[in-house]
């Protein structure tokens, strides 16, 4: 799987927000925030292919946290960044 291509991340009013590019009539009414733990797998797996165990390595090297709560945060972050159309 893959960040899908043409969303980027930008800093709104101290929020960072994932914009659709290059999307006319894009709907409004869902607005889409990263806290600071997946903004950093979003900037860590940009542009590359990934697996849920690669989302769950990221925040091992990067948090102190046991490989059994990474697994489990990781498969959470991936399945909401589906549920939202950002994940291909």
């Amino acid at each position: 799987m893959r960040i899908k291509q043409g969303c980027k991340v930008r800093e709104i009013a101290g929020e960072n927000v994932v914009v659709m590019q290059g999307q006319s009539g894009t709907d409004f009414t869902r607005i889409i925030t990263l806290n600071d733990s997946a903004l950093l797998l979003w900037q860590s797996l940009e542009g590359k292919d990934f697996a849920t165990e690669d989302v769950a390595s990221a925040l091992t090297d990067n948090y102190d946290v046991d490989a059994t709560t990474a697994a489990h945060d990781a498969a959470q972050w991936v399945e909401r960044m589906t549920e939202c159309g950002l994940i291909e």
